[in-house]
């Protein structure tokens, strides 16, 4: 008996990727520390009108060679053909996100797993983790899409394409190192060599010898060597800097300076469940019985074929995990990378599944259901520090009621057809729609704490003849230099990102206190404080010089 299909159109699956992924995508202003970092950065390397800061970026006017340029080479594309908004500054991670949806359902289709493909790609897309990556500018929706492309093609050629898929795999590949560095060769290697060891052991010194594509291996040279070359050229220390303090002591958690975060063993365990809500509450199918038998196009079958397939996305999602689980420096959006191979994982064993199976019909939404409500009660329960009003709600009364919405919105499609459990999909779905919502009105209504767009309108609106100048904290309010479109200077700073650029030449953008007392006495300063660092603001005894004219956020407008 097949199991009963799924009705999953491709149109629905487009449409669905494309209002998750581009509705509202510029709602919400510019985010303060990693986003803020990468939209500064493309707009200084078009503000400078030298081919040199195409090489080496710059960050506040200061070299910043932590991570490759690909992604800032195509924010500032976009920046010079669409202006420099909110949306613009988000169409690369957003188009990467899409990318991966067309390469999830194109995938199926070619290894005859169609409908798990369009699954997986519903999946991927609206889940919530990858739903937060694919609307905020950072490196790491790029490199999955890069990554997703190089492992997918090699897959298909070992499967008995052409070579021209192992040549596109060389050159996405290229592209993902030249989007976050080794660790996408790395991850790329492991994946592979993992998976050669699992279903060809006995070809296996072959079968690498048949990867090793001459035009490949030259095309992969061709795209990674000469940024390379060049950004040695242009900074003599970027070797020391970018192989070594940046790749192998990061890893190692001895990166100099230390700023990130760190975690045990099972940091990534719980994050995984999370990037997959609601869908991974799928995981109930499990307990259900395969189909006794099925032609495998929506489904697993149990040839070698589809054997070989689940083991390769196994260790395409587990092996990343674990590596960086092993690494010292550990971040939350570091598994988006593993989401495309998760999510066609478990699709293929959802779909291998009988979708009439009456035991287990509701379980799936049953469970979100529960857990969200669950969730709603922790929230009513708890007293919380309130910052702001969200539709007139307390943080955590909104948060309840956020829970709360999603339990309703579980159960009720499941209720209200309950002889047919494929109406546990449009319950997933909902659940994620309902979750992105609540996720932009909270960002718009925090957007004084999370971004300084409103801080930078007042300052250039009341403070247009005054030098805008940070105190202390750079990351914390990064997107100031972006909002006010120039270099904003930093009075005894305690940035790690503007720490390596600064020890490399003299500057005018980091100020000591006694140079701060040089231009107190001739120019005109507006002073942003954060509230972290009032204290020591105020201890300093140039404060008193000072007065406050303004309140935004966590912040404080002193002038003299």
């Amino acid at each position: 008996m097949r199991p009963a299909a799924l009705a999953l159109p491709s149109w629905l699956v487009w449409g669905l990727a494309l209002l998750f992924i581009f509705g509202g995508l510029g709602s919400f202003a510019i985010l303060d520390n990693n986003e803020g970092l990468y939209a500064e950065i493309p707009r200084e390397m078009l503000a400078a009108g030298d081919w040199r800061a195409w090489v080496i970026p710059h960050l506040d006017g200061l070299p910043y060679m932590e991570k490759p340029p690909l992604l800032y080479w195509l924010t500032a594309l976009s920046f010079a053909l669409f202006g420099q908004a909110e949306w613009v500054a988000r169409l690369v991670p957003a188009l990467a996100s899409l990318s991966c949806v067309a390469m999830l359902m194109r995938f199926g289709r070619l290894v005859g797993h169609e409908t798990a493909g369009r699954l997986a790609a519903l999946m991927f897309v609206t889940g919530i983790g990858v739903l937060a990556m694919s609307r905020v500018l950072m490196f790491d929706m790029l490199l999955t899409a890069w990554l997703t492309a190089a492992l997918l093609n090699t897959w298909l050629f070992l499967a008995g394409a052409g070579r021209g898929r192992l040549r596109w795999a060389y050159a996405a590949l290229a592209l993902a190192v030249l989007t976050k560095g080794l660790v996408a060769l790395i991850l790329f290697s492991l994946v592979l060599g993992a998976t050669l060891v699992a279903t060809r052991l006995r070809t296996y010194w072959r079968t690498v010898w048949k990867l090793l594509d001459p035009l490949g291996l030259l095309l992969f040279a061709l795209l990674v060597l000469p940024w390379h070359v060049a950004a040695a050229m242009v900074e003599p220390v970027f070797p020391w800097f970018y192989f070594y303090n940046e790749h192998v002591l990061r890893f190692l958690g001895q990166r100099q300076p230390h700023d990130y975060y760190g975690g045990p063993w099972w940091y990534y365990l719980p994050r995984m469940a999370i990037y997959l809500f609601p869908w991974c509450f799928l995981l109930a199918w499990r307990l259900a019985p395969p189909a006794a038998a099925t032609d495998g196009s929506d489904g697993s079958d149990g040839t070698v074929a589809a054997r070989d397939l689940r083991r390769f996305l196994l260790l395409a999602w587990l092996l990343p995990l674990l590596f960086f689980s092993i690494s010292t420096a550990k971040a939350n959006y570091y598994l988006v990378a593993v989401m495309p191979f998760a999510a066609l994982h478990l699709a293929l064993m959802v779909c291998a599944r009988d979708w009439q199976h009456s035991r287990l019909r509701l379980a799936p939404s049953l469970l979100l259901a529960l857990a969200c409500a669950a969730l709603a009660a922790v929230a009513a329960s708890r007293s919380m520090p309130e910052k702001v009003a969200i539709l007139g709600f307390s943080e955590s009364s909104f948060l309840a009621g956020l829970f709360g919405g999603a339990a309703i919105l579980a159960l009720l499609p499941a209720l209200l057809a309950a002889r047919r459990s494929s109406a546990a999909i449009p319950a997933f779905v909902l659940v994620s729609a309902w979750f992105a919502a609540g996720l932009g009105l909270a960002l718009q209504a925090m957007e004084p704490y999370v971004s300084t767009r409103q801080l930078a309108q007042y300052l250039q609106q009341t403070q247009a003849g005054r030098q805008v100048v940070l105190f202390r904290a750079f990351e914390k309010k990064s997107s100031l230099a972006f909002y006010l479109a120039r270099v904003v200077p930093v009075v005894d700073s305690v940035s790690a990102d503007l720490y390596w650029g600064n020890r490399l030449r003299a500057n005018e953008v980091i100020w000591t206190r006694e140079q701060a007392l040089e231009k107190l006495s001739r120019d005109k300063l507006a002073l942003v404080v954060t509230d972290e660092h009032r204290a020591s603001f105020e201890a300093w005894g140039a404060a008193t010089r000072f007065r406050a004219v303004a309140r935004h956020g966590d912040v404080t407008v002193y002038v003299n």
